[in-house]
C-alpha cells in the first residue's frame, strides 16, 4: 500500500481527548522549532485564556498527543486487551507502571513488542505509532469507539500482525504543527528510510498552524496592552473566501493531492494551489466520486448551499469549541439562510414537526461509510468501524424517510 494511502487511512482519527495540560504548552520555553518567528501557543494563553481552555476539548487538539493512559482509551484490562489472528498469534495491550505496550505472541511466546510512543485522534477512533531510533511506524491495533474494542489498524491485515509501517511527514502535516524530516541518510529506490528530529515535534493543531507566527504579535500586544486592535497576527474574517477555504483545505480536502511544498510552510493567507499539483484544481469536484472520509472542503464545494451563497467552513464551524454532537447549534445556522422569509425553509418541516429546529443535519448531511477507512476481520471480510458525516450538502430521500418514521414513532409514544 502506497504511503500515502496510509495518510488517507488515519485522517479521521480526530476527535476529543481528555488531556494532560502540559502535553500541548511548551513548558521547558525552549525556542520554537518552527523558527524565531513563533511564539508557541503557551503565550496565547495569558489574553486567549477562555479560548485556550475550549481549544482544549476539540479534535484539532487531540490530533495528536504523547501516547498516555490519558490519551488512550482502548482497555488494559484481562480478557479486553488483546486480539487474536487465525496464524495463532495475538496482540496484548498491556500496562507496565506508566508506559504502555503492544505485545505480539505466537502460540504464547512473545515474538515483539512495542511501546505506545504518539497517539493520533479520538473522536472515532485512536491509532499509534512507535520510535524506532528516529524513525516512525504505525502500531498494528487501533481502537475504535464505534466497535468499543481494539481492531487491527486500518490497511493492516486481519490474519497477522506486522509492526513495519513507516510513517511519512504528510501524516504529521494534519495531524501535528511540525516536525522536522531529517536528511536522507541511507536512501533507496526500494525503500525509503524516513527520520525525524524526535525533538521538533509540536504535538496538535496549534494557534499558529491557523493564524500564522506570533512573535510580533506577542511582542507587541505584551508592551502595548492598551491596544485593543490585534497587530501582527492573521485574523481569519480579514481574509477572502477564498483564502479562508485554503486555510482548512490544508488537511480537509482529502490526501489525493500531490503536495510539492510541505504544508508545514503554509501559512494563512497562503494560496494553497501553489503547493499542490496544478491538475487538481482543474477538475470540478464530483461529489459521486468524492469519499465521505476526508474530503470536507471538495464535497462542500460541491454543493447548491456553497455554490448559492457565500458560506465557508467557518460559516457553521468554531474551531475553538467542541461542537461535533450539538446537531441543533448547526440546524440554526442553517436556517439563519433558510427560513419562510427567504422562501427556501424546508418543503416538509410539518412532518417532522417541531424537531426541525434541532436536525437539520442528519437530513441533509447524514453519516455514509467511507471507502478508505476499513479493517480486515480476519474471515476474508472487511467491515467500515465507523460512518462520516458527509459535507455534500444535499436531500438524501433514505435518510428523510428515517428522520420522518422517527418523528411519527414520537408523536405516537407521546
Amino acid at each position: 500500500m502506497k504511503i500515502n494511502r496510509i495518510c488517507l487511512l488515519m485522517a479521521v482519527f480526530l476527535g476529543p481527548l481528555i488531556a494532560i495540560f502540559t502535553q500541548c504548552v511548551n513548558v521547558n520555553n525552549k525556542p520554537d522549532a518552527r523558527g524565531e518567528a513563533y511564539a508557541g501557543s503557551d503565550k496565547c494563553i495569558k489574553c486567549h485564556q477562555r479560548i485556550y481552555d475550549s481549544y482544549l476539548q476539540t479534535a484539532h487538539f487531540a490530533s495528536s498527543q504523547p501516547a498516555s493512559i490519558h490519551s488512550v482509551h482502548g482497555s488494559f484490562v484481562q480478557n479486553h486487551n488483546q486480539a487474536t489472528f487465525g496464524d495463532h498469534s495475538k496482540v496484548v495491550m498491556e500496562k507496565r507502571g506508566n508506559n504502555l505496550y503492544q505485545v505480539l505472541y505466537a502460540n504464547g511466546q512473545k515474538v515483539k513488542e512495542q511501546r505506545f510512543d504518539i497517539a493520533f485522534g479520538g473522536a472515532k477512533a485512536e491509532t499509534y505509532m512507535y520510535w524506532k531510533g528516529n524513525q516512525l511506524f504505525q502500531l498494528p491495533m487501533s481502537y475504535f469507539n464505534a466497535l468499543g474494542n481494539w481492531a487491527n489498524s486500518p490497511g493492516f491485515p486481519g490474519e497477522h500482525a506486522y509492526f513495519d509501517r513507516p510513517i511519512e511527514q504528510r501524516c504529521f502535516e494534519c495531524h501535528s504543527s511540525y516536525i522536522n524530516e531529517l536528511p536522507q541518510q541511507n536512501f533507496s529506490l526500494a525503500r525509503q528510510v524516513i527520520e525525524y528530529d524526535k525533538n521538533s515535534l509540536i504535538y496538535s493543531i496549534d494557534c499558529e498552524r491557523c493564524h500564522g507566527p506570533a512573535a510580533n504579535h506577542v511582542d507587541f500586544q505584551t508592551a502595548n496592552p492598551t491596544e485593543k486592535k490585534a497587530k501582527y497576527i492573521v485574523a481569519y474574517k480579514s481574509l477572502t473566501r477564498a483564502q479562508r477555504l485554503d486555510v482548512c483545505a490544508v488537511c480537509h480536502a482529502g490526501n489525493k493531492d500531490d503536495f510539492q511544498v510541505s504544508a508545514f510552510k503554509f501559512k494563512a493567507g497562503d494560496t494553497l494551489a501553489k503547493f499542490k499539483e496544478p491538475t487538481f484544481f482543474s477538475q470540478i469536484p464530483n461529489p459521486a466520486t468524492l469519499d465521505v472520509h476526508g474530503n470536507q472542503s471538495g464535497l462542500l464545494a460541491a454543493s447548491k448551499c456553497f455554490l448559492k451563497s457565500n458560506m465557508d467552513c467557518g460559516t457553521c464551524h468554531d474551531p475553538h469549541k467542541n461542537e461535533a454532537s450539538n446537531l441543533a447549534a448547526y440546524s440554526q445556522r442553517c436556517m439563519s439562510c433558510h427560513n419562510s422569509g427567504n422562501h427556501n425553509f424546508c418543503k416538509v418541516a410539518p412532518e417532522p414537526g417541531a424537531s426541525i429546529k434541532n436536525n437539520c443535519i442528519d437530513c441533509h448531511m447524514p453519516l455514509k461509510p467511507s471507502n478508505a477507512i476499513e479493517i480486515a476481520m480476519g474471515n476474508g471480510k472487511r467491515e467500515v468501524p465507523y460512518l462520516v458525516r458527509t459535507h455534500y450538502i444535499a436531500v438524501y430521500p433514505l435518510a428523510y424517510k428515517k428522520i420522518i418514521a422517527f418523528a411519527k414513532d414520537k408523536k405516537r409514544v407521546n
